[in-house]
């Protein structure tokens, strides 16, 4: 357990983090890294929550909305974000206009996920844009502890390849642990040449890509309400029963 005093954030308050660097990965998709107080300072958020941050709207009103960073614990002194910015999001709109030097209000931890090391034997993960940050956060806890052996599956839905957020991330970790985690990449406007899956999220992809429906594993789902709700369908359609899903 991380020493109570240098975990830093707060459930009933916003605290506030400095903007330290801010890199664009593409035309709306960048990282924003947030120092924490000292060098040795820990986020204090557990595997899989999130955390409440928030900014002002196009309008200067308030807007505050969850978000999963994609570091952990164990990344003492900072801590990082990567967010999509859509064109009318409100607080896209923050983020867009955020500058290093600038300061994040943040909030937390939120979230009903709840991680011990060895709960399951494997997890399939259902994501979809964005709804992979907590899927790569649970991965990257997973696989860097040497004491859990828990297997990953991971099916990852986009429009296009350009909107596959840490794709380069989720590659090295299947490089560097490769009978741990396997990631199928779903678009449904591919390029040419691809040879990944097309389309939406099917049974049929499920079927091959996770594990089968058992009572030590589980299915954590996480993308836009739609994509939810057909997943949700499929997975009961499957034989998973409520017990082997949890959605972020």
């Amino acid at each position: 357990m991380p020493d109570v005093r240098t975990v830093c954030l707060d459930p009933e308050e916003f605290k506030e983090f400095k903007l330290v660097k801010r890199t664009q990965l593409s035309y709306n998709v960048a990282k924003f890294k947030f120092a924490l107080p000292t060098p040795a300072s820990v986020l204090g958020l557990p595997i899989g929550q999130h955390m409440s941050c928030r900014g002002k709207d196009q309008n200067g009103d308030d807007v505050v909305k969850p978000y999963t960073p994609t570091t952990l614990d164990s990344d003492l002194g900072y801590f990082e974000l990567v967010i999509k910015m859509y064109p009318q999001g409100r607080m896209s709109h923050h983020f867009r206009e955020m500058q290093e030097g600038d300061y994040l209000a943040v909030k937390g931890p939120k979230g009903r996920f709840k991680y011990q090391p060895g709960q399951v034997r494997a997890f399939g993960m259902l994501a979809g844009g964005t709804g992979i940050t907590p899927m790569f956060q649970v991965a990257r806890a997973i696989l860097e502890n040497p004491k859990d052996k828990t297997d990953i599956h991971l099916i990852y839905a986009n429009v296009a390849y350009e909107d596959i957020l840490l794709k380069e991330e989720l590659d090295e970790l299947t490089s560097r642990y490769p009978n741990r985690m396997s990631v199928y990449y779903v678009l449904n406007q591919p390029p040419e040449g691809w040879d990944g899956g097309v389309g939406f999220i099917s049974k049929e992809m499920i079927q091959v890509h996770c594990p089968a429906p058992a009572e030590d594993i589980k299915i954590l789902r996480c993308g836009p309400p739609p994509m939810n709700k057909a997943m949700a369908a499929h997975l009961q359609a499957l034989g998973y029963i409520s017990e082997m899903q949890f959605q972020f």
